[in-house]
């Protein structure tokens, strides 16, 4: 039997034309084809009849992150340019909302455009809010294995971080759509219960929601909880190893409270993801727990790429009632009411899910972690749902359709 880390990336394969990735979202959110996979059947529908296919009394996790205008543009006097992409702040942080507050500098780790054209010590974009002059200032401090090391200064340092990423920086558009971000994408490249500021790319199976669907789950009794995953470029990072074990899974921060780590541990239903990232965290939840009554003296606890593979963790057979429950002593031991971690899981198959029985995704890049994710939650079958998809017209990517998957036995 094949591992994880003996996967080949090259059977995770398929033929994407140019002319099946959605460029710009539809007239309206809801309006995406569904794609729904039950019991090794597909069927499909419109996104707004999502609920009619929703088991009751069901748990949605949604992912409150809030996309941020990461990608910053420095013109030179000589008119060359250069683009700064933030991808997450670099030090030490216990939080993101700090981050985003902080006044008159920052420093973040960056992907730079034409960093070869920067010979100064700085590069400087001025900016008018209104009636007040703004000058943001970057300078680079460091040099990272895959990135740089950016200090952010700005006048006047009333403002926050957040507040000049607002008014200096665009729409952090995937790379293949290959457009400037437009005044559309501020919203749409958006889910409309975006909350939390940090991710640099849309948790995109969120953004097919509207509050007409979030009505229509009173009815079924469909509860929501929330939880915070900040979305790296690394999300689109490619898969360049023939096989797994060489090929380093991106790290992302998590941000969930107390109240919906309970909610989650008494949910006595099913529990459903809305976008890998929400599936990803909610699975991490498990693993923190189990590391924790594996180590409850830890000072913390987080998640690298291969840890949930380990005999010495996986066979423990804990169940998510214990594990959660052992979470949360250890939070009320450290004196925390929310958990803010990395994690750098990677769900392939032969990965056994814990909490998720479904999952509400988009259609992922050929070769990418997200589709080995979809490949671990309905088997071989990820390849007939996207020939039907390619054979009836269906959108691809971050702007495309969607798919609801139930996993065996959900």
């Amino acid at each position: 039997m094949t591992t994880p880390q003996q996967i080949s990336i090259s059977d995770y394969h398929y033929e994407l034309p140019d002319a099946r990735i959605a460029l710009r979202p539809l007239g309206k959110r809801d309006e995406s084809k569904l794609l729904i996979y039950k019991n090794g059947e597909i069927t499909e529908d419109t996104f707004s009849s999502i609920v009619n296919h929703l088991p009751e009394n069901l748990l949605l996790i949604f992912n409150n992150s809030k996309v941020i205008n990461a990608r910053l543009r420095f013109e030179k006097s000589t008119g060359s340019k250069i683009e700064i992409f933030c991808l997450e702040p670099t030090g030490d942080i216990n939080e993101y909302s700090t981050v985003m507050n902080q006044r008159g500098l920052s420093k973040w780790k960056c992907f730079i455009g034409g960093v070869a054209k920067w010979k100064e010590d700085f590069l400087t974009k001025e900016l008018t809010d209104g009636e007040n002059k703004i000058v943001l200032k970057a300078k680079i401090i460091g040099t990272l294995t895959d990135a740089y090391e950016v200090e952010f200064s700005w006048e006047p340092t009333t403002l926050s971080f957040a507040e000049i990423l607002d008014l200096a920086g665009d729409v952090p558009l995937p790379p293949y759509i290959k457009r400037l971000a437009e005044n559309e994408d501020v919203s749409r490249y958006q889910t409309i219960y975006a909350e939390s500021e940090g991710s640099v790319a849309a948790p995109t199976a969120g953004l097919h929601f509207t509050q007409n669907i979030f009505s229509a789950f009173e009815n079924k009794n469909i509860k929501k909880a929330n939880v915070t995953l900040h979305v790296g470029a690394g999300t689109f990072k490619p898969v360049k190893a023939e096989v797994m074990k060489d090929h380093e899974m991106h790290t992302e921060w998590i941000d969930v409270d107390e109240a919906t780590i309970m909610q989650i541990k008494n949910q006595r239903e099913d529990v459903f993801a809305v976008g890998t990232t929400s599936l990803r965290t909610i699975e991490t939840l498990y693993w923190l727990g189990v590391k924790s009554i594996l180590n409850p003296d830890a000072e913390k606890i987080e998640i690298h790429q291969w840890d949930v593979y380990d005999e010495n963790i996986n066979q423990q057979h804990i169940t998510v009632e214990a594990s959660l429950t052992s979470l949360l002593k250890w939070m009320e031991k450290k004196k925390i009411n929310r958990i803010f971690t990395q994690t750098q899981l990677l769900i392939t198959p032969g990965y056994t899910f814990k909490i998720a029985k479904g999952l509400i995704t988009n259609f992922h890049q050929p070769q990418s972690t997200l589709l080995l994710l979809v490949a671990a939650a309905i088997g071989d079958d990820w390849k007939k749902c996207y020939q039907y998809a390619m054979e009836n017209e269906f959108r691809f990517l971050s702007y495309g359709d969607a798919n609801l998957l139930f996993m065996a036995g959900s």
